[in-house]
């Protein structure tokens, strides 16, 4: 049986019976292992499990998954591997690419169990409110949640069945966010599983450096177990627009316009390849949120000014959660097209605007459809940099930066291209940082550490202060590569 990966020995085979852990070569056991209310996997399908993810490039095998039955089981776990130096990594619904939340030999902690929902509470006369969950929940349930009540969460990722912490984790950006900011800039409070073992609660005026250092962390000195959320009021129903361009800079321009006016409520834009496969066909999605959030949805003063083709433009009045869940249909076709288990060599950067136009335009003219693969897709769209204020999301020093998001696949027993494709997301990736631009850290960018500490510049030395706190044994979630 494989064992834990502990700092100067190999450990193997956890006696159930004895519940301590053989150290190879030394003969001493490990006691001590806690009584739980979840479960602690050492062979089989778990295992299989947490050693892939959703890029299906990187494969490292843990020794042991814990399945939590309560905080208190991540507590007692991190504790003791802490103790022992064992690695530890946080796994929600394992959307990571390239092997973010992946430990070899070490402790997988399941946050699937931690789904709870609190009860939602209205903010009084703001129209808002705050609703408190587990960091296993999925985006999905909470926004049933929340919507019941009439309000809902100010940001979604487009694909709604992430769990809260590991999207916290990472940043969270969407086509909320040129109004909110990414979901860590909406959190009110988060509660957390340090790398020494501490369950702590934190927020701007209580551990602000752990808060800080927790919100897009990336995991390195907290484990998220439960957050409180910040909730406005949710529309009844939405306007869908669709606006298709044939030139890049005219579709950067009109963006641009849309996010400093904030005429819609959601804003993204994606590009396809035409028939000779010239990725040159631009649509913006727009959305504008109805009653009672604003008024009824009014196409001339929506649309006016903007320079889209107008035969093109298509229109659909949707509810509010059809219109959060609607990539499910094609999500679904994905998987029953085998194309959800396909490699997904991401790449997720984040150009200044003031750039945007020479850097999309490089990156698109070098793409192919081959590229992308089936059923990819490449996003390009704004944001606003004044609503971006969690300091370890790491944007341009830029007023309206642009995420863009090739969201390739290939086959994954086609290692040679899923190479290529890698290699290629480092190529893109120095030019972008050539002119101040970032990684938006959920893809598949080749790192090292002197990456991480240039990537984090100057909030770094706050980050490797707080890690050197909250984790001082260097346990946490070792798959970033960062310390």
């Amino acid at each position: 049986m494989r064992g834990l990966a502990v700092a100067g020995a190999a450990v193997v085979g956890f006696d159930p019976f004895t519940r301590s852990w053989a150290v190879t070569g030394s003969g001493r056991p490990l006691h001590g292992v806690p009584d739980l209310d979840g479960t602690l996997h050492t062979e089989g399908s778990p295992l299989d499990g947490a050693a892939d993810d959703f890029g299906h490039i990187v494969h490292r095998r843990p020794a042991a998954v814990l399945r939590p039955g309560s905080v208190d089981d991540v507590v007692a776990m991190v504790r003791f591997c802490n103790e022992r130096g064992i690695r530890v990594a946080p796994r929600g619904e394992g959307h990571a690419t390239n092997g973010q939340a992946q430990v070899e030999g070490g402790l997988v902690v399941e946050t699937t169990p931690l789904a709870a929902i609190g009860a939602v509470r209205p903010g009084g006369a703001s129209g808002g409110g705050s609703v408190t969950v587990g960091a296993g929940a999925r985006w999905s349930d909470v926004a049933r949640a929340a919507i019941a009540h009439g309000l809902t969460p100010p940001v979604f990722t487009d694909y709604l069945e992430l769990s809260v912490g590991g999207t916290l984790s990472v940043g969270g950006l969407g086509g909320q966010s040129h109004q909110h900011g990414a979901q860590v800039d909406t959190v009110l409070e988060l509660d957390v599983v340090t790398g020494a073992g501490e369950r702590l609660r934190c927020s701007p005026t209580r551990h602000r450096d752990l808060f800080l250092a927790t919100l897009a962390g990336l995991g390195q000195c907290a484990i998220i177990v439960g957050a409180t959320l910040r909730l406005v009021r949710a529309p009844e129903t939405v306007r869908h627009y669709l606006l298709p361009y044939d030139d890049l800079r005219t579709f950067l321009e009109d963006q641009r316009l849309l996010a400093r006016e904030q005429r819609f409520s959601y804003l993204e834009g994606q590009i396809a390849a035409d028939a000779s496969g010239a990725f040159n066909q631009y649509v913006i999605e727009a959305v504008a949120y109805g009653p009672p959030v604003g008024d009824a949805p009014d196409d001339a003063r929506l649309l006016r000014g903007l320079r889209h083709a107008p035969a093109g433009v298509q229109t659909a009045d949707l509810p509010y959660f059809a219109f959060l869940d609607r990539l499910a249909p094609a999500v679904a076709a994905l998987k029953e097209a085998g194309l959800w288990a396909y490699a997904h060599p991401w790449l997720n950067l984040l150009l200044p605007g003031r750039a945007v136009l020479d850097l999309a335009g490089t990156l698109l003219d070098g793409l192919t459809p081959e590229d992308v693969g089936p059923g990819g897709v490449v996003l390009l769209y704004p944001l606003r940099r004044e609503h971006l204020r969690t300091p370890l999301l790491r944007a341009p020093d830029d007023a309206v930066p642009y995420l863009m998001a090739v969201l390739r696949t290939a086959p994954p027993e086609d290692t040679a291209t899923v190479d290529r494709l890698l290699a290629a997301n480092r190529s893109a990736y120095e030019t972008v940082r050539a002119t101040g631009g970032t990684q938006y850290p959920v893809g598949s960018v080749p790192f090292g550490r002197a990456d991480w500490r240039r990537h984090f510049g100057p909030a770094w030395s706050r980050f490797a202060e707080a890690r050197r706190t909250f984790d001082p044994r260097g346990v946490l979630v070792p798959g970033q590569g960062i310390f």
